[in-house]
């Protein structure tokens, strides 16, 4: 059990629910009566009143990672989930395993089967939730949240449960961030030294240090050395490529922003030719990954960062610090070598701007099929109340965690049994995405001690970068129906158009720039702008 000194920080809205919420955080039944979808099943947490023993079927995440005698339906937080919430409810709490690498697609098949789709489903893509929400797939959970959930209301916070609406009707929960920085950079420090440079403080800087690097090959590579990694991954070249938006109005931050997928793209924002044109130099002058094209998964990079080809690349702000991750391996390859991290990229505002993440992380939606709405409800509810959620992140104090500061510091070399125990904690805890501990600056804090002692330094330095200059995504009064319809395609189209253009000859990166801007617009960009500049005077009228 966790001392009450213990719980103070870790959710910091709990306290201001927990009064007007204790009858139905302790006694589901006192909520739960006449209800709805569900009510003949509601049960009281001791028993009392529980008429029918129910179902409630969850997603969840399938990474193929259960550790023996384990699996992603049979596990410690299974069961924990079940004696703790399922038990008290006189409810079975069954989960329903969707592959992580195929989410969407075997989402819609779950969602077309109708009677078979579980009771709380998820999805990362807005536009996957739009879709359901439009063709009336979903349960309207706004008077359920109401009636059945007030410490998850309060965790959420409106600004978290407004990405859940569409066209003003709450059809999903949207899981609450711990952390809303994206990007860093990283620049290999023991070439610096080893060259007498400064750490380059702007993008004029970065390409003088670059060509640096390539000439003088300070890490002794044989001519293999790539100054600047780069993939067609957005953790690469979104840094950059946003240090070139130039400043602009509301007007034009709200239509010209295209949104693809879950990511805002400045396809047609002032700065964004600018930005390939310095790609373009950049590849033209040798100081780029040459087939970056072709690395998707970020593999190549990885290899080539941790055999010591890479002076300097962007990527997702900690991914270079895990345990035997690419700067680990690199340690062991190349002696002697560091990576610094760093915040580059300056905008003509003297800025290093970046993208952030939406305070939102997956939606959360009940199908409108399920008879278990109520139940679903009080299933978050139960997670976003007292410990439960801390128990879901952290596990049994002594054996996966011991408490430094108010924050849960994971043990050191834990035994098996409690490493096994938390391997799909991410994944169970659904209401957020990351460690909830009542403020950001414990967030992150939690975050850099999860990582190896010795790059301590590097990650909370990472962390800062990735939360400084950051451009907040642009939430509309309603779903782009364009971007629906078109995202997938012009998201290929747009990485085409960032690789074509950057491996283009110099005198021909006009042309095929100009060429696949024009197919891009008639594939559906020009549908996109239309729409959003339609509702962002729709959004004018109304205020």
């Amino acid at each position: 059990m966790i001392g009450n000194k213990q719980r103070k920080g870790i959710m910091g809205t709990k306290k201001a629910a927990l009064t007007a919420g204790l009858a139905c955080t302790l006694l589901f039944t006192a909520c739960s009566a006449n209800s709805g979808a569900g009510e003949e099943a509601s049960g009281g947490s001791g028993g009392e009143g529980a008429k029918e023993h129910v179902t409630l079927k969850v997603e969840v995440f399938d990474r193929g990672n259960s550790p023996a005698g384990s699996t992603i339906t049979d596990n410690y937080l299974t069961k924990y989930v079940q004696e703790n919430f399922g038990k008290p409810n006189n409810i079975d709490v069954e989960y329903v395993p969707v592959p992580r690498s195929e989410e969407v697609e075997k989402l819609n098949v779950l969602m077309a089967s109708g009677s078979n789709v579980p009771d709380i489903v998820f999805t990362y893509d807005p536009n996957t939730f739009n879709r359901y929400a439009k063709q009336g797939g979903l349960t309207d959970v706004g008077p359920l949240l109401d009636e059945h959930a007030p410490n998850l209301k309060a965790f959420l916070g409106e600004e978290v449960l407004g990405y859940g609406k569409f066209e003003g009707t709450q059809f999903a929960i949207p899981a609450k961030r711990s952390n809303v920085g994206k990007y860093a950079s990283f620049i290999r420090q023991d070439w610096l030294d080893k060259l007498g440079l400064p750490v380059p403080q702007t993008t004029d800087e970065l390409y003088e240090t670059l060509k640096a690097f390539k000439e003088k090959d300070p890490g002794e590579t044989g001519g293999q050395v790539i100054p600047l990694g780069m993939t067609i991954a957005s953790a690469q070249y979104e840094p950059l490529i946003w240090s070139f938006i130039k400043p602009v109005s509301e007007e034009e931050r709200h239509t010209l922003t295209q949104q693809l997928g879950s990511n805002d793209y400045p396809t047609l924002l002032p700065g964004f030719k600018d930005a390939l044109q310095f790609m373009n130099k950049l590849y033209n002058e040798g100081l780029i990954s040459k087939d970056f094209g072709l690395d998707k998964d970020k593999k190549k990079l990885g290899e080539d960062v941790a055999t010591g080809k890479v002076g300097f690349y962007s990527e997702d702000d900690i991914n270079p610090f895990y345990e035997k991750g690419s700067l680990d391996t690199l340690q062991q390859n190349v002696p002697g070598a560091q990576l610094a991290s760093v915040d580059v990229y300056t905008n003509e505002e003297g800025k290093h701007a970046k993208p952030m993440y939406a305070p939102n992380g997956m939606y959360i939606m009940i199908p409108k099929s399920s008879e278990r709405a109520v139940e679903a409800v009080k299933y978050l509810e139960w997670m976003a109340t007292s410990d439960n959620l801390f128990h879901l992140q952290n596990g049994i104090e002594g054996e996966n965690y011991t408490m430094v500061d108010d924050i849960p510091v994971a043990v050191e070399n834990p035994s098996e049994e409690a490493l096994n125990r938390m391997f799909n904690s991410g994944d169970m805890a659904i209401v957020s995405n990351g460690k909830q501990l009542g403020s950001m600056e414990k967030n992150l804090k939690a975050r850099a001690l999860q990582m190896p002692k010795k790059f301590l330094e590097q990650v909370e330095a990472a962390q800062v970068i990735a939360n400084a200059d950051v451009i907040e995504p642009v939430l509309m009064d309603r779903p782009i129906e364009a971007q629906t319809k078109y995202g997938t395609t012009l998201l290929d189209k747009f990485n085409e158009m960032i690789v074509k253009t950057t491996m283009a000859k110099p005198d021909q990166f006009d042309g095929i720039y100009e060429t696949m801007l024009k197919d891009y617009m008639a594939s559906g960009g020009q549908a996109i702008l239309d729409e959003r500049t339609a509702v962002y005077k729709e959004m004018q009228a109304a205020n």
